[in-house]
């Protein structure tokens, strides 16, 4: 079996509510999704879902090549991108095509991906994440109960700019999600939105009230120092990994233990999840992928990954023209028996819609305010950066 092609589709996402974080949110509640379908020579279709930055520039070093040969064409990506770096956008390319390529090994074998890697049970352990910054209180609560109904006992809240507001919350997810346990795992998740002392001291606020299970992402992604002396100083697990882009970003994190809980972001693929989680266990640090909705076929890893502690639900729906072959209930994901990654795409029905999205948006959650980490005081709205003055 080749490689003999590929072609990619835009489809959406429609959350049903605003989605984002602390650096801000998308109010239409509609994101873009990029689908990337591998072709070859034997009929068999691989399917990728993530961000397809890049592929027309890393193909050649796949094309002709056995796309079941995963760990020598993932190696190839890399090398194909040396000179300018697999940083950023470049390796979610990376990551899509690894994707299609997992997708197309079960497949040939028929098999689900799940089993392919390795795993026995079907079931992999999750918990609820919103991206709620701008709910207010009760669609928060609506929310939180919904993923209470499906099993979840666990929740991670977006905030750091009001401690108070914060606390109030995270109260409120507690009581929602308190349905299926008395003391339901509460997360808080700052996005890189302080400097050190700024975290201690809002953690420690917060942990007077509330049993904060872990603090996600409270630094800049690079500072090792900072997450591990930040870990020290508070009972809360510190959580972070999840926007490094390749096995040797997290080499310091590990050998400094600054990490209580390694994230992966799942937009990056199964082998790069793979790679974190296999050296994450000689050090016995749990992993943690985030964001499912980016990439599915991610949840097959975990299911078959022995330091798995839970992995990010943000969504119980799927894309526009997307079918996935999992359910979520019993407070995670419940993975099927379609061979492959188990996700179906309806290309005819993706190409009749015209609903576009885009995460990169000034006033959304991947543009970072030119202030973030240096504030003194922290207003209780949502603006992110200061009106202009005149």
């Amino acid at each position: 079996m080749k490689i003999t092609g590929y072609r990619t589709l835009r489809t959406h996402r429609n959350w049903g509510r605003p989605v984002g974080d602390v650096n801000g949110f998308i109010a239409s509640g509609i994101t873009e999704v990029s689908v990337l379908i591998l072709e070859t020579d034997a009929g068999l279709e691989g399917v990728g879902i993530g961000s397809d930055h890049g592929v027309a520039e890393l193909f050649p070093a796949i094309e002709g090549r056995d796309p079941r040969a995963v760990i020598s064409l993932y190696d190839s990506l890399l090398a194909r991108s040396f000179k300018a770096g697999h940083v950023g956008a470049t390796f979610g390319g990376i990551a899509i095509l690894d994707s299609a390529f997992w997708d197309l090994k079960a497949k040939a074998v028929d098999q689900p991906l799940w089993r392919l890697l390795g795993a026995e049970d079907r079931f992999v352990p999750g918990y609820a994440s919103g991206l709620d910054i701008a709910l207010d209180d009760e669609a928060l609560v609506a929310f939180y109960q919904e993923m209470a109904q499906r099993g979840f006992t666990a929740g991670k809240l977006k905030g750091g700019r009001d401690a108070e507001a914060d606390i109030r919350r995270l109260l409120l997810m507690r009581d929602a999600l308190g349905e299926r346990t008395r003391r339901p795992a509460l997360m808080l998740d700052a996005n890189e939105s302080w400097h050190l002392k700024q975290a201690v001291r809002y953690v420690a606020e917060v942990e007077q009230a509330v049993d904060l299970t872990w603090i996600e992402e409270p630094l800049r992604r690079w500072d090792v120092e900072g997450h591990k002396r930040l870990s020290a100083q508070v009972r809360a697990s510190v959580a972070t990994g999840e926007n490094l882009t390749g096995l040797e970003q997290f080499r310091a994190l590990l050998a400094r233990g600054a990490a209580d809980i390694l994230q992966t972001g799942a937009v990056w693929g199964i082998t790069h999840f793979l790679r974190v989680a296999g050296a994450a266990l000689a050090h016995d640090v749990p992993v943690s992928p985030v964001g499912l909705t980016a990439n599915p076929a991610v949840a097959h890893a975990a299911a078959a990954t022995p330091n798995h502690l839970s992995a990010e639900v943000q969504d119980l729906g799927a894309p526009f023209g997307v079918t996935v072959d999992q359910e979520y209930d019993g407070g995670g994901i419940v993975l099927g028996d379609h061979i492959g990654a188990g996700i179906t795409i309806d290309e005819t029905l993706i190409r009749t819609e015209d609903a576009h999205g885009n995460w990169r948006e000034a006033a959304g959650p991947h543009v970072r305010p030119s202030r973030a980490g240096f504030a003194l005081t922290f207003p209780s709205h949502l603006a992110t950066e200061s009106e202009p003055r005149n």
